[in-house]
Formats: C-alpha cells, sequence, structure tokens
C-alpha cells in the first residue's frame, strides 16, 4: 500500500493573485506578506514560504461532499507557488514537522476513523488507518489552528477496493 499527497493546483487561484486589495476584501480574502520562514504553509507548494513572499489568505472548501463533513477554512496560498511532484510515500516537508489532524474517510465522503498526531508521527499514522480498507482517502489538517493542510489518497495495492 503507499500513498500520494499533491499541492493544490496553482491555476484554481491565479485570479486572486491579480485582484486589488478591495476586490480580495468583496471576496473575504486578503493579501499578506510572510513576517517569519515557518507559520505561512502554502497548500500549493506544500511547505512554509520564506519571509517577505506574498501570499493570498482565503476561504477554501477542501471537503466538497455530499455529506455532513462538507469542510470550509482558511488557508493560504503563495503567488509565486509551483506545484511539486506529488510525494509518494513521503510527507511534504510542512506536513512532516507539525502535529496533525488526519480524518480518515471512506468511499462514501463519511469518517471511520481519526487519529490527532504528534509532530514526526504521520507517516505510521497515515499508514495505520489505510490499513483499513475502508479507508479511501484521508484529509490531514493542522491541529492548532485546524486548517485544511492536505489530502492523502490511497494508491498502489488496495486501491481499487476503496475507490
Amino acid at each position: 500500500m503507499t500513498y500520494a499527497i499533491s499541492g493544490l493546483p496553482r491555476d484554481r487561484f491565479a485570479r486572486f493573485f491579480a485582484m486589488s486589495n478591495d476586490e480580495l476584501a468583496a471576496v473575504n480574502a486578503r493579501s499578506v506578506v510572510a513576517d517569519a520562514d515557518r507559520g505561512f504553509p502554502c497548500r500549493i507548494t506544500l511547505d512554509d514560504v520564506p519571509a517577505g513572499e506574498r501570499l493570498i489568505l482565503l476561504n477554501y472548501v477542501s471537503h466538497d461532499a455530499a455529506s455532513p463533513y462538507r469542510m470550509a477554512y482558511a488557508i493560504y496560498v503563495s503567488e509565486s507557488g509551483t506545484e511539486p511532484a506529488p510525494f509518494v510515500d513521503s510527507l511534504p516537508p510542512y506536513l512532516a514537522n507539525r502535529a496533525l489532524s488526519l480524518r480518515a474517510f471512506g468511499a462514501d465522503d463519511y469518517v471511520t476513523s481519526a487519529r490527532l498526531v504528534p509532530e514526526g508521527e504521520a507517516d505510521a499514522a497515515i499508514r495505520s488507518l489505510f490499513a483499513d480498507p475502508k479507508v479511501a482517502y484521508i484529509m490531514a489538517h493542522f491541529a492548532a489552528y485546524g486548517c485544511f493542510a492536505a489530502r492523502i489518497e490511497r494508491c498502489g495495492q488496495n486501491a481499487g477496493e476503496s475507490a
């Protein structure tokens, strides 16, 4: 069994990078500049952006499911961010070094189980959740703020059983 994690597509957010501050405010978003090298995790690059880089803070529907578990929350996307290759059986830097909430979902978009994971223990927890063949995918959230971090897809052996 393997898993894969991909960044969000940059083109989904391109229109926000061209907006003025007033236009962003009209859609409940804002332009921010990272003031530290940690604390501004970009969902496109799957890493913290360096201090001085511009990001857009916006509301994002991360789990657009026809179930009570539909989720939306604030995320950052980097203006200069490019999508990395998918991380297969490995964690993006910004997931490896934070406490996470992992929520496992079945093909019906209902939660099957969840874990609160201390920093450095996400890989083992992901593998443990995917050991259950009913788990189709996992939604990772940063434990402290609760915002969406990444969707983790099952791939490889048994992938078809839960898709």
